[in-house]
């Protein structure tokens, strides 16, 4: 007897095999039977995205054609994903891709185009990650062998992210996955990632607990948010105060790591997560150790590449890497966190100074030891609101 869900897959196949998809994205997805249908969506929902992100910018209106299409797609993306669920083929969207087509639904209009909100927040753009992504929706804990539901928080180079709430203590923790199919040296360094965290103990690096080889896997402390997102929402609003205390928080992290032999060597927006807590307040919690290496030890290869990370134009070879590289990344969070803007402000104040000397060319006029910048963080004061002047010929 006819299996009526194979019908339903050759279908779904045929008709994604007729769409064309940039290499772009198609290289995103290993996988041979869906990797292309993934590939087709997630350049179709770019286009819309960054065409929003325009739109917001300047006219506060997407145009009817567009509209239409971006509710179709939504509908689609719903339909064929739980085709493929009804098949056993689990697949999420990734939540911040998720959020966007939430967000956006209310206000698209079948006809005549469509009002952008105009307090519409930004769509961070993702063009090398995947966003469809393969997961197990279950984890099983070893002192109840019960499942509890997973759902897929994140994901970067080598691993998703995926959180639970522990049915024993209703706290919700994270899990950490190495994707599938990593060649060895790719998971020696997501285990290395996990030997370096469960050595370390200091308030502003993540914590992780247990290694689970069968999977591939670690248990780690649940963040909600990375510093960019955190930042990029309340960028309007933060105080000066707020900012200082983020800035001196992830300070106080590399420091620690520093007096413990050992450079991070991916800072970034994405790599720094904070806990919010219901009072407003933030701690700041230093992720994604895959790159991590340790002073003492010569275990860097030559062909390492920095994925992901503020290069510093300064540096020669990977091999090479110090602490003054590390200052060059440490300063385009610093111009994140006082500015808002990724890019590196003018020395005209007394931050901008500060950046000034972690960015510098000059290696030997930049920060030397993270001790020193952190004093002189320390010191900073709310600027005064400088009073126009009119100018005399």
């Amino acid at each position: 007897m006819a299996d009526p869900v194979e019908f339903l897959l050759a279908d779904l196949r045929e008709k994604y095999e007729a769409m064309p998809a940039a290499q772009a994205f198609a290289r995103l997805y290993d996988d041979p039977e869906w990797g292309h249908m993934f590939a087709v969506l997630h350049k179709r929902l770019n286009k819309h995205f960054t065409d929003i992100n325009g739109r917001a910018k300047t006219t506060h209106h997407y145009w009817a054609d567009n509209s239409r299409d971006l509710l179709a797609l939504i509908d689609e993306i719903e339909i064929d994903l739980h085709t493929l669920k009804r098949a056993g083929v689990e697949v999420e969207l990734a939540d911040s891709y998720q959020d966007a087509l939430d967000r956006c639904r209310p206000w698209l209009s079948p006809s005549g185009g469509s009002a952008v909100p105009e307090d519409f927040d930004l769509i961070d753009v993702i063009g090398y990650e995947q966003v469809f992504v393969h997961t197990a929706k279950s984890v099983r804990l070893k002192k109840q062998e019960a499942a509890v539901e997973l759902k897929m928080v994140g994901s970067g180079s080598y691993a998703h992210v995926y959180s639970y709430v522990d049915p024993d203590y209703g706290i919700k923790f994270a899990v950490k996955r190495a994707k599938r199919g990593l060649d060895e040296r790719d998971l020696h360094r997501f285990k290395q990632e996990f030997e370096v965290l469960k050595k370390l103990s200091f308030p502003y690096v993540v914590e992780v607990y247990r290694y689970d080889e069968t999977r591939n896997e670690y248990r780690m402390e649940y963040c909600d948010i990375t510093l960019r997102e955190h930042i990029s929402k309340k960028n309007a609003t933060m105080s000066f105060a707020a900012r200082k205390r983020i800035a001196l928080q992830f300070l106080y992290g590399i420091n620690y790591l520093h007096r413990q032999g050992l450079l991070h060597r991916d800072i970034s927006l994405q790599n720094i997560l904070l806990k919010v807590f219901d009072s407003g307040a933030v701690l700041v919690k230093l992720s994604d150790f895959g790159l991590v290496k340790d002073q003492a030890n010569e275990f860097t290869r030559t062909q390492t590449e920095m994925k992901g990370t503020i290069r510093d134009p300064m540096l020669g070879s990977f091999k090479d890497y110090g602490v003054v590289n590390e200052m060059y990344s440490i300063a385009h969070v610093l111009a994140y966190v006082f500015t808002g803007r990724e890019s590196l402000p003018a020395a005209d104040d007394t931050v901008g100074q500060i950046i000034h000397r972690c960015a510098v060319n000059d290696l030997a006029q930049r920060y030397q030891d993270v001790a020193e910048l952190i004093a002189e963080v320390e010191r900073l004061e709310a600027p005064q609101k400088r009073r126009s002047r009119r100018s005399h010929g």
